[in-house]
């Protein structure tokens, strides 16, 4: 089903769903502003870190997007399995929004999203609070992915990179041992 703009409630939260290709010029700069503001990092500009995701999560407050959370599907390896997983990638509430729990509405519905799609994992590179307390556990993989410097490609590198994070979302277990290749950039 051919999806743009969705918008729904959670926790008496307008939480909107845009597609990256519906991404609106407006909403790029305030995505953009956001995560300035959440990362005191200009990310030359864009409103992602390394690469274009399939989906963003936000919630506005008038016309500012006070948080954020952005959403890939795609396959990687873990070990010889090649897997869907959904990845998570540039969380951010504004500093003067925190506190409130817009963090954990957004979390609630990019969950829902994971367990929509046919991803098996839902995976991120983090240590927050607020990703153990929704059930993702930290794993030692090694992980192999293209490294990007301000939207330029670097090397290939394998790694145990710390902090990849994992949400079964199917009957399938996450193997702990198996090398896992992202088949490109980190999210």
């Amino acid at each position: 089903m051919p999806t743009a703009t969705k918008s729904y409630r959670t926790h008496l939260m307008q939480i909107e769903r845009i597609d990256e290709i519906d991404l609106t010029p407006t909403d790029e700069d305030r995505i953009h502003t956001l995560l300035v503001r959440a990362f005191d990092e200009d990310f030359g500009g864009r409103s992602f870190h390394q690469q274009r995701h399939n989906f963003r999560l936000i919630l506005r407050d008038g016309d500012q997007i006070i948080g954020h959370m952005a959403l890939c599907y795609r396959a990687i390896r873990m070990g010889q399995k090649l897997v869907p997983i959904m990845g998570l990638a540039e969380v951010a509430t504004d500093p003067d929004h925190r506190g409130k729990g817009i963090a954990s509405a957004l979390m609630t519905d990019a969950i829902a999203a994971a367990r929509a799609s046919q991803a098996t994992f839902f995976l991120l590179f983090g240590g927050q609070p607020l990703y153990a307390g929704r059930g993702f556990r930290s794993v030692p993989n090694t992980v192999k992915h293209t490294t990007h410097y301000h939207a330029w490609t670097g090397d290939v590198q394998t790694d145990s990179r710390g902090h990849l994070m994992v949400l079964e979302l199917r009957d399938q277990r996450w193997d702990d041992t198996a090398p896992v290749d992202l088949l490109g950039f980190s999210f």
